[in-house]
């Protein structure tokens, strides 16, 4: 019984490796995937959770639309991450795409093996987990990519602001190919929803 025990226990790693997916794998996937949508689930640092539509439009573009009772909007386009508030008085938030976490799935070539971008590569026994973030900004924080295998699909992430706050989004069927409107990726009128 010990040994049997212990070849399952120098097999499952083996086993394990062989389903994580390379990292070239990883960003020729990203860098192929044009335009997507699909319905999310965030999960905010307090537990909370919302639901909604992503839009994804490479290079440099994603637009997410929270359904009711949330009333929030990010749009990325431009270089630029604006979030509306309808609900709230205040000023639409912005800052630079290339201060987030999300600028390094959205960049024009993703390259994953670039050096010190990939603080993170492992296999939870169901997604290939990657943990990236920009060598330069470090304090920016990074984004935990979950990705399942044949054919390689994005599942969800975890984007870790420097402040230490944690968002999930977990992904639904993402519909990849067809046209999306660069309107909808429009950082300066946020109410060009489209129908749904």
């Amino acid at each position: 019984m010990t040994s049997i025990a212990l070849a399952f226990a120098l097999l499952s790693p083996v086993a394990a490796a062989a389903q994580k997916l390379p990292l070239n794998d990883i960003s020729a996937y990203l860098n192929k995937l044009q335009t997507a949508k699909g319905e999310f689930t965030q999960i905010n640092n307090d537990g909370s959770i919302s639901t909604g539509t992503i839009y994804i439009k490479r290079p440099g573009k994603v637009r997410f639309e929270y359904n009711p009772p949330e009333s929030g909007l990010v749009v990325a386009g431009a270089n630029t991450v604006v979030i509306y508030d309808k609900k709230s008085n205040q000023p639409a938030e912005s800052y630079p795409l290339s201060r987030t976490p999300l600028s390094i799935i959205l960049a024009p070539q993703v390259d994953l093996g670039r050096a010190n971008m990939v603080t993170g590569h492992s296999y939870d026994g169901t997604a290939t987990v990657v943990t990236a973030q920009d060598p330069a900004n470090p304090q920016y924080g990074n984004i935990q990519l979950k990705f399942t295998g044949n054919p390689v699909e994005l599942r969800q992430w975890i984007i870790n602001d420097g402040n230490g706050t944690a968002t999930t989004v977990v992904l639904g069927d993402l519909q990849t190919g067809g046209s999306l409107p660069n309107s909808l990726f429009d950082t300066g009128s946020p109410g060009n929803a489209p129908r749904r």
